[in-house]
């Protein structure tokens, strides 16, 4: 019994914490989206409904009927596009990175790790603004091109879901980078010089012996790429303007200019229960391969 209870004294304090900033926060974030809005904005604290979830998929017409409003639904589709793009397009340019770096004398590695972690010594708002000024017309891109005569024609990929793709890749590359890096660092090196004696060819080393051993931190990778790609604000907001809405755009907007807070609580809801659904039929299809 005391064992019990001292393991129990030593778990309270993080048990405690994961309480008081996510259990709380994401119960609290439940209860406001069944409040009414307030006449004000903000929350009628005495008037449960579920409109705000209503509000996700219909909308009222002219003569008070509800009908179906799929605006907010290809929000959500791009946003789960542009995630899952910045997701292959990070495991597309990192796999190749990790590889390299992963590969190199131990002396050198300690090296490219601080090169890649660089990124996240400036703040993602500099480091957007400064996509700004490569992107727009008149910008670096389009001063050079112009200069070089190979274009004529003013460049600017600025307000356009490309733009918001190439902001959210840059901010998420090191997510990616970094936990296949750790996964191909610990690759025996054994293994492969045993594929090649074996008569592998170098495709074959690689898919046979090097991708499997790697497949824990892509996953790893792609989650903490494709999870906060889903819900990123600054990047949409600065690079892709209105025409390229996000969720977590118009969940600010819910809470910032709309002061509509149940229905900003009831889109972070749903993104929040979609998210958990892929994870779960992640883990569960997980178990069944390892099975």
């Amino acid at each position: 019994m005391t064992a019990v209870w001292r393991r129990a004294a030593l778990l309270a304090p993080s048990l405690g914490w994961i309480a008081a900033f996510l259990v709380l926060p994401l119960c609290l974030m439940a209860y406001v989206s069944t409040l009414a809005r307030g006449p004000m904005g903000g929350v009628d604290w005495n008037h449960h409904t579920a409109d705000a979830y209503v509000q996700f998929l219909f909308e009222r017409d002219l003569m008070d009927r509800l009908v179906v409003n799929t605006d907010y639904l290809r929000i959500f589709g791009r946003s789960f596009a542009l995630a899952g793009g910045t997701t292959v397009l990070t495991l597309l340019i990192g796999f190749p990175t990790a590889i390299w770096m992963a590969f190199q004398p131990p002396s050198r590695r300690l090296l490219l790790v601080f090169i890649i972690t660089v990124p996240f010594w400036t703040n993602i708002l500099v480091r957007n603004y400064a996509w700004i000024l490569l992107l727009r017309t008149g910008g670096l891109i389009d001063t050079l091109l112009r200069a070089s005569g190979l274009s004529n024609e003013p460049f600017s990929i600025l307000y356009t879901p490309l733009a918001t793709g190439i902001g959210l890749t840059y901010s998420f590359l090191p997510y990616m980078v970094l936990p296949i890096y750790v996964s191909l660092e610990k690759i025996d090196r054994r293994l492969v010089e045993a594929a090649f004696d074996l008569g592998a060819s170098r495709w074959a080393a690689f898919r046979r012996v090097i991708l499997p051993l790697a497949m824990p931190g892509v996953m790893g990778g792609a989650i903490l790429v494709f999870v906060p790609g889903l819900g990123a604000f600054i990047s949409p907001e600065l690079l892709g303007g209105a025409k390229s809405m996000m969720i977590g755009s118009l969940i600010q907007q819910q809470f910032g200019q709309s002061r509509n807070w149940p229905f900003g609580a009831a889109l972070a809801f749903v993104l929040f229960a979609l998210v958990l659904l892929a994870l779960g039929a992640h883990q569960l299809r997980y178990r069944r391969e390892a099975r």
